[in-house]
């Protein structure tokens, strides 16, 4: 099949968020003879994502707005948008275009593939927000042939909530990880104690309280223990930690606040464990899987999405969401490990990785469901 003059797009909630996980994909598109438009609001990605060869169109779009009245003009923007841009298909990730995007294509019958990848804080606390955005994806999962869930108890809870039909889901194995980039590493001998490293945004609900709190309590016992923390502070969510709070943990000598980072890899590197106490939940999260493909141990939640990666005992430990004791005991049980077998976990680790995880199955997935769509259309013309 001739795939010149087809046009994939691909909609998110940040130029963030396609510049760092699907950039594969958008080279992958392109080497095949696609034409690849990326829907979001503009931010400083945007040049990264030209420099793949990619477009890029800018659509307003406030990710924590609840407001009627703005949710209305977003789901114009997107058809407006589409009106006049026909792409062949459209791929969405992110809460707000995998609703808003399917709705808008169905009026232009355009083939849209969205990803639920994590529920965040719609889900995490029954409201009247959690009814509407429940009937909305109802409404928007009617029309895609294909629907694809990062994790099985999101699948599971739309499928029981009626708001998608079983047979047009499929589970994903996340936005996978590129195992030759995050590859494991030497890790040169050094004095001290062990560094625990958190990479998330700054966020209450990505558990950094908790981390904090457990940093405070196991440094009473294990005082050469090193807490780094990496991620984006300021970031436009009403969970935003404050700079100020951060710089007073840092003050305290509890955290080590090491910036933000586009290539976290040298972090790892510098690592023994990398924990991830997220209370809400999350598709696959990407950070356990970096860390694991480097043979890194995790800690992280008993919640959707950091189950999926983590074998608990073999590959690292989950301990409970929003409790700092048992994030800290998990911690105790980490460092009182002998070398070999955390070495042995972090193995096991890049082995379920390697498995089940590898980018490589995940472009492939989306790569058969676009050629399968653009074949169909061909046939119709």
């Amino acid at each position: 099949m001739s795939r010149t003059g087809l046009s994939v797009w691909i909609s998110a909630n940040t130029c963030w968020y396609v510049a760092n996980f699907r950039s594969r994909l958008i080279e992958e598109l392109i080497s095949r003879g696609y034409s690849v438009t990326v829907l979001s609001p503009a931010d400083s990605y945007v040049s990264r994502i030209r420099a793949l060869g990619a477009d890029h169109r800018h659509i307003p779009m406030v990710n924590d707005s609840i407001n009627p009245f703005r949710e209305i003009v977003l789901l114009a923007r997107f058809i407006w948008h589409l009106a006049l841009g026909r792409p062949d298909v459209l791929l969405t990730f992110t809460p707000k275009p995998n609703i808003y995007g399917s709705i808008a294509g169905a009026l232009f019958g355009i083939p849209v593939v969205p990803t639920i990848n994590g529920l965040g804080r719609a889900f995490a606390v029954q409201s009247f927000v959690t009814l509407a955005v429940k009937t909305l994806y109802w409404w928007a999962l009617r029309s895609p042939a294909k629907i694809y869930f990062q994790n099985e108890d999101d699948r599971s809870l739309f499928v029981s909530e009626g708001l998608v039909d079983p047979a047009r889901t499929e589970r994903i194995p996340g936005s996978g990880v590129d195992i030759e980039r995050f590859s494991p590493v030497a890790r040169a001998e050094r004095e001290g104690g062990c560094v625990f490293l958190l990479v998330a945004r700054l966020l209450w609900d990505k558990g950094i309280g908790e981390f904090v709190e457990a940093a405070r309590l196991v440094k009473r016992e294990f005082p050469n223990t090193e807490f780094h923390v990496v991620g984006f502070l300021g970031v436009q969510n009403p969970s935003a930690i404050p700079r100020e709070t951060v710089e007073e943990w840092v003050a305290e000598g509890v955290i080590r606040y090491l910036g933000a980072s586009d290539d976290v890899r040298e972090h790892y590197a510098r690592a023994d464990c990398v924990v991830l106490p997220t209370t809400f939940r999350e598709g696959v999260p990407r950070v356990l899987l970096e860390a694991a493909s480097m043979a890194l141990p995790v800690i992280t939640t008993d919640v959707p999405g950091c189950r999926d990666v983590v074998e608990d005992g073999v590959t690292g430990l989950i301990c409970r969401p929003r409790d700092a004791q048992d994030l800290a005991a998990k911690i105790r049980q980490f460092l009182v490990m002998s070398p070999e077998d955390r070495a042995a976990m972090g193995r096991a680790g890049r082995q379920r990785v390697v498995a089940r995880f590898d980018e490589r199955m995940v472009i492939d997935r989306y790569l058969g469901e676009i050629e399968r769509i653009c074949c169909e259309r061909l046939e119709l013309v």
